[in-house]
């Protein structure tokens, strides 16, 4: 299974964080770089594990780091060969 593993930080800010994400996870160059184009190719990924690092979600309300972790969830509920893990700050799994 192949993993890949995110900074949490490289995703809060939307002028960044989808080349971030196409590159770290290989998407296509047809890759959208929005929220509908993140959720279609993850769940498109065959069997993968996504590692949410430095995830402290709290310090965050509804800015755009949050948006994407609510798509990582949805398409890991979508995708049964997506399995997700979010991560704080101080290294506990949140998910």
């Amino acid at each position: 299974m192949k993993e890949y593993v995110l900074d949490y930080e490289r995703l809060r800010e939307r002028r960044n964080a989808h080349s971030y994400l196409k590159n770290k996870l290989g998407f296509p160059d047809y890759y959208g770089k929005n929220l509908d184009a993140l959720y279609d190719c993850l769940t498109e990924l065959g069997d993968c594990r996504i590692v949410l690092e430095n995830a402290d979600l709290q310090e965050e309300t509804e800015g755009y780091g949050e948006k994407i972790v609510r798509t990582l969830k949805e398409a890991a509920a979508s995708n049964f060969r997506l399995q997700l893990e979010i991560r704080g700050r101080d290294g506990r799994t949140r998910i």
